[in-house]
């Protein structure tokens, strides 16, 4: 646990920066390997803000905007995140309610996924929300003593990510539209191209 000092320096070091969540996450695989991760905000019972994700495109749509399209109403994480829950490192199986395995949620979208576990960070952003950083495992679940270690690291991954994500909405905002803006300075760009000459 030690050795992830150097890790810890990285991340503290990506605060502010676009880089901030992929060395989050890759610094939290250092302590326990897992396939994916996905930040959502949320405020009040809003649809949650996919803040960062590192799905491959086929496996995004599933967790991402089939997700954001509904289920998230059923999700435990959601639910929990809009209470709010205390902050902390929770287990989905924690969080659950009775027989979900059972449940509508589960059987209409949460076995698709094909996850083996889930867990999350729940941190609370005073004055804005609640951001959950969620590890996911698809081959087998987390360990006691993965658990503890990750859990030994919360005050770190707390306060980075407050400092982080203070103002998450209108980050998200600004994030939607730097993204149509390149959108469509690439549509004028590749305006006419193939049939008017360069100074057309």
């Amino acid at each position: 646990m030690f050795d992830w000092m150097e890790e810890a320096g990285r991340v503290v070091e990506k605060i502010g920066t676009p880089e901030f969540p992929c060395a989050l996450a890759d610094g939290l695989r250092q302590v326990a390997p897992f396939d994916f991760t996905v930040v959502f905000g949320h405020v009040g019972t809003e649809a949650p803000i996919d803040l960062h994700d590192d799905f491959p495109k086929g496996k995004r749509r599933i967790f991402v905007e089939d997700y954001q399209a509904g289920p998230y109403v059923l999700d435990p994480f959601f639910l929990a995140a809009t209470k709010p829950i205390t902050p902390g490192l929770y287990r989905m199986r924690d969080i659950a309610p009775d027989r979900f395995y059972q449940g509508e949620y589960y059987r209409s979208y949460y076995k698709r996924t094909g996850l083996a576990e889930e867990i999350g960070y729940f941190i609370d952003i005073p004055s804005t929300g609640m951001v959950v950083v969620s590890l996911m495992r698809a081959e087998k679940p987390f360990s006691a003593k993965e658990i503890r270690h990750l859990h030994a690291l919360w005050p770190l991954v707390r306060a980075a990510c407050c400092k982080h994500w203070r103002d998450f909405p209108t980050m998200a905002r600004g994030a939607v539209a730097n993204g149509v803006s390149r959108r469509v300075d690439l549509a004028f760009q590749a305006f006419g191209d193939g049939v008017l000459t360069p100074r057309e």
